[in-house]
């Protein structure tokens, strides 16, 4: 296997990892902000409680992609880096905003309702601005006047493109986020919470499908090898569709009491839809990382940066493993934290 090769399945793994942390944490705090003052549920009070720790996490897999693309990628991250200075900007600006509210706030009752909103109105606008960086990529957009790469702002907004990616994005943030709640709310044992996320993931289910199969009609003219690309790779996203299917009978099937073990299966089985989806779409999109400007064999790095990096992610790897599992079993599996009032 070619050593770009290998690179690029590494950045897209952390792509894909931290799409679902980050699809999870954005979404369970517009959760946390729409439910926040219900009477008649705890949902938005185990929202919260869940981000309280995982933001954090969450963002250290958004620091290792970062780094993973600048290291092994340079050229693209030129090329991006110049013509997306605006909507990279807003990222960061938000991610600040929503990282300082994240460590003030929990420390004071005072700032609850604060938090809560800053928390789900940037839950909405980050990723909502980082999915935009998809249809950029296909071609169309960025032009190279007097070598530099200058984004077509204009006609990016105006794109059906940009809108169907943006709303298959925010539906999938959402769906994503409520189906995980509703299991996070069986393992805490609250029914009320878990049968209200539950009703939300059976209702956003069918649009984020629905998105998927907009997103790809909808595509720019200069997307027409993407299209082609799918084709020639069309059994990932049949294998997509199944595990959707599975899911989402299995969360219509479980309605009230008894073991979490169908929430959990459920849960899993969207994982894997969005696996088998990620899989056929970066196939498709080989071997171009910005179409017709750059592929993926024009971007790489040297190989001796590429070692070097290898064996850097390789030992984070070895000292952040433990420490995930440790995470997982104090906040996501311990009895105490879960249930507490």
């Amino acid at each position: 296997m070619l050593e770009s090769t290998i690179a690029i399945v590494l950045v897209w793994f952390l792509v894909f990892i931290y799409s679902i942390l980050g699809s999870i944490d954005f979404g369970s705090g517009f959760w946390g902000m729409l439910l926040g003052r219900g009477r008649q549920t705890n949902a938005g009070h185990l929202a919260n409680r869940y981000l309280s720790p995982t933001w954090e996490v969450t963002n250290t897999f958004l620091v290792l992609l970062v780094v993973a693309l600048v290291g092994f990628f340079p050229k693209a991250v030129a090329i991006l880096g110049t013509a997306l200075i605006l909507p990279v900007s807003l990222v960061l600006f938000l991610l600040l905003i929503r990282s300082s509210f994240m460590v003030y706030a929990y420390s004071s009752d005072k700032y609850d309702k604060q938090l809560r909103v800053v928390s789900g109105i940037t839950g909405l606008l980050i990723p909502g601005l980082l999915v935009s960086i998809l249809p950029i990529s296909l071609g169309g957009f960025i032009d190279f006047p007097n070598g530099v790469p200058t984004l077509h702002f204009g006609s990016l907004m105006l794109s059906p493109t940009l809108w169907a990616h943006l709303g298959f994005g925010l539906t999938t943030e959402l769906f994503l986020s409520a189906l995980f709640l509703s299991d996070y709310a069986k393992e805490s044992n609250d029914e009320s919470a878990y049968l209200l996320y539950r009703k939300a993931a059976i209702g956003l289910g069918p649009f984020t499908l629905c998105f998927a199969i907009i997103t790809i009609y909808t595509l720019h003219p200069e997307a027409a090898w993407l299209k082609t690309g799918i084709e020639q790779n069309i059994i990932w996203f049949i294998l997509s569709i199944l595990a959707f299917v599975i899911g989402y009978c299995a969360l219509l099937s479980f309605r009230g009491s008894g073991p979490s073990l169908v929430p959990r299966v459920a849960f899993t089985a969207i994982i894997l839809q969005y696996v088998f989806a990620s899989i056929g779409y970066g196939l498709a999109h080989l071997p171009y990382m910005i179409q017709p400007h750059l592929t993926v064999e024009q971007g790489f790095t040297n190989s001796v940066t590429f070692h070097a990096l290898l064996v850097a992610y390789a030992i984070g790897i070895l000292i952040l493993g433990p420490a995930f599992y440790l995470f997982w079993k104090l906040f996501l599996k311990d009895r105490r934290y879960l249930r507490q009032d």
